[in-house]
């Protein structure tokens, strides 16, 4: 149950920012968090990319390998 977040929790999180933080600094850290979120998702995929690329290639050279011994 700690997992979820209901919209009474998420009105209450926004409500002790914004008097933290008060009504113009919020904008620009939610464009902050919003930015570093997207760099991530960006860099997480990239990482994931290159990673299936190198299976790929290794799942290639090891079936190169084992058709070229059965022919030898």
């Amino acid at each position: 149950m700690f997992g979820r977040i209901g919209p009474m929790e998420l009105i209450l999180i926004f409500a002790i920012a914004l008097i933290i933080f008060g009504p113009k600094k919020l904008p620009e850290i939610g464009k902050a968090v919003g930015s570093a979120i997207r760099n991530f998702k960006r860099h997480s995929n990239s990482i994931t990319e290159e990673l299936d690329l190198d299976d790929t290639a290794d799942q290639k050279k090891d079936s190169d390998n084992r058709t070229g011994s059965d022919s030898t």
